[in-house]
């Protein structure tokens, strides 16, 4: 029950971001994108040097 009241309260915060703040909001998203991007880099590299 916690963690779906959890859920819903991290949807509405989010939603509430967006449309108080949407180029903050942009540039999370942004940046997110980034780190998972420069870590699929990463992880490829060291793949690729085993």
């Amino acid at each position: 029950m916690i963690t779906k009241l959890a859920g819903w309260a991290l949807i509405a915060f989010a939603a509430y971001y967006l449309v108080t703040d949407p180029a903050g909001a942009a540039g999370v998203v942004v940046g997110v994108l980034h780190g998972l991007r420069s870590a699929a880099s990463s992880l490829s590299t060291f793949a690729s040097h085993l």
